[in-house]
């Protein structure tokens, strides 16, 4: 794989706008319209209701300001713009205080297909129609509360857990599986691969599972959790995570399901 091109975050003007280039407009237009149609009869209704909530604009970036408006009305959160990646405890901290991280670049038109670090797209398009749901909002936030809490090692479980529900869920609905993941609905190649492709594999989603389950994130994933629906995860805020975390500590990780090679299909925030 070789190296991508080198983002850096936009910082917003002293009234919050951040300003976005016509090519970057042009490529969100390109990203989102495209996305629309693909997630069609594989996005879970919950995201579809929560994009036509939100009414993100095709023909230019939204600004954060705008979606955190929407959102507040809501389920009482908002969109904080940041750099891609950023520490672990201020990424709990914003989670706890119902603020969604978004990082506030766009890619290019030659990453369209494949980013090795969330841009606004992945963000806005991919996570925030969830957190119109106040079930999913309550988990969210629940989770920022128990990564603040939680210790290195504690959190490492926890971001498993993330990665397997936030990121990369499925969800099993009476017209069959659908997603919710955003790293599956934001990507060009994982959306179709998560829901259709005989090959990887889908299992009843289990928290202590998924604690246990590794992961890597520059490829298409292999295992896909599947929840009931959400309330699923709103059973799993008001849940303790402790004793199931130090379950999995005793009992261990299992084998990773993924190729180590090098030349596995990319998946990412593509």
């Amino acid at each position: 794989m070789g190296k991508g091109h080198v983002y850096e975050a936009k910082q917003p003007d002293a009234n919050g706008h951040i300003h976005y280039t016509a090519d970057e407009h042009a490529v969100w237009h390109d990203l989102i319209v495209h996305q629309r149609r693909l997630i069609h009869g594989r996005a879970c209704q919950d995201f579809i209701d929560g994009l036509d909530r939100l009414a993100l604009p095709d023909d230019c970036v939204p600004q954060c300001a705008d979606v955190s408006q929407r959102l507040q009305q809501l389920t009482g959160w908002g969109v904080e713009p940041v750099p891609a990646l950023i520490e672990l405890d201020w990424f709990f901290d914003l989670l706890a205080h119902r603020r969604f991280p978004a990082a506030s670049f766009i890619r290019i038109r030659e990453e369209l297909e494949y980013l090795q670090e969330p841009d606004i797209f992945h963000e806005i398009f991919g996570h925030t129609p969830m957190l119109t749901d106040p079930r999913f909002a309550a988990f969210s936030e629940a989770y920022g509360k128990a990564g603040l809490a939680a210790d290195d090692d504690t959190r490492q479980y926890l971001i498993r857990l993330y990665w397997f529900t936030v990121e990369f869920g499925l969800m099993r609905t009476p017209a069959g599986i659908r997603a919710y993941g955003a790293g599956i609905l934001s990507s060009r190649g994982e959306t179709p691969w998560a829901v259709e492709s005989p090959e990887p594999r889908r299992v009843p989603f289990d928290t202590l599972e998924a604690l246990r389950t590794p992961y890597r994130i520059d490829i298409m994933q292999p295992l896909y959790f599947v929840i009931d629906g959400l309330d699923t995860l709103y059973e799993l805020a008001r849940t303790d995570l402790r004793p199931l975390i130090d379950r999995a500590r005793e009992l261990g990780d299992h084998p990773p399901a993924f190729p180590t090679d090098d030349q596995a299909p990319l998946s990412a925030y593509g």
